[in-house]
């Protein structure tokens, strides 16, 4: 039976894999790795957790996101989303696992005008977005059997996100002013655990980086009217400018990922993000908080 080790077990995506691991137990024993668990900032504890574990496969979901914090806490999102992304590599090539890496499209500028290609020029904008390309290279450069996969504006029913903050203060406030120029697209988690999953029993595997989303492109104004829309809220929505709501860290303008490669190397198709997001309502307003 091979192995499956999840890096961020507690985290947003670990919970969809553990929600999805279920239908796959009969294949693949599971592993996941909370940060009491395993502290990726310790080189020792990280060879130690493979050379015990010999995971087969090892997704790691774990990353410092507090993007505005980032900004005062250069140090420590480097520590977690580039020094010890390369240690898991390592370890990986070590035991002689597929890594998994999860990251965003923060690497991007968002100047672009048209949808992003895996091999499009990086230039993140923030210490966030920097950590992130920096984990990206150590991993692909640690371990030759390692897939990026990139992805963007990551919600589901699990831990903090922006649907559930939404849906939350669409109970306490009669209005809210959501950015209305800042493009890119939605993410249902449960389909990108669902997409690793895919590429995992897919054989052969390719290596490099990978797009995954739902499609297609869209605004946070956008976004947030259609969770209104789907949950039945009176919230009165009000479309405001990057300006009007500055933040420590800058964000990218457009950050529309390509999704082709994807789909014609492992055949993941994006699920529309309406679909997807109408999904997680649905799940959120029957299970209790």
């Amino acid at each position: 039976m091979k192995k499956i080790l999840v890096i961020g077990g507690n985290g947003q995506l670990g919970n969809c894999f553990k929600k999805l691991s279920s239908d796959f137990d009969s294949n693949y024993e599971f592993n996941f790795a909370s940060s009491e668990d395993l502290d990726i900032t310790d080189r020792n504890a990280i060879d130690d957790f493979f050379d015990d574990f010999k995971p087969d496969f090892c997704i790691n979901a774990a990353a410092y996101t507090a993007v505005d914090l980032a900004e005062k806490e250069a140090e420590k999102a480097f520590a977690v989303n580039a020094e010890a992304v390369g240690n898991i590599a390592e370890a990986c090539k070590n035991t002689k696992s597929t890594l998994i890496h999860i990251s965003t499209d923060y690497v991007f500028d968002g100047e672009s005008n048209i949808s992003y290609s895996e091999d499009n020029f990086t230039n993140p904008q923030g210490v966030y977005g920097a950590s992130k390309l920096k984990g990206e290279e150590l991993a692909l450069e640690n371990n030759p059997k390692t897939i990026v996969i990139r992805t963007s504006w990551l919600y589901s029913e699990f831990n903090k996100n922006f649907v559930k903050t939404m849906l939350n203060l669409f109970t306490v406030k009669d209005e809210l002013g959501i950015v209305s120029d800042q493009f890119g697209q939605p993410t249902n988690a449960n389909d990108l655990a669902e997409a690793v999953m895919k590429i995992i029993e897919s054989d052969p595997k390719t290596f490099g980086v990978f797009h995954f989303s739902n499609y297609p492109e869209t605004n946070w104004f956008e976004f947030a009217s259609k969770i209104a829309e789907f949950s039945d809220s009176k919230i009165k929505l009000k479309a405001i400018t990057t300006e009007d709501f500055p933040t420590p860290a800058k964000r990218p303008k457009r950050s529309t990922m390509a999704l082709d490669k994807i789909e014609e190397v492992y055949n993941v198709e994006p699920i529309h993000w309406e679909h997807s997001l109408q999904d997680c309502i649905e799940i959120l307003a029957t299970t209790p908080e």
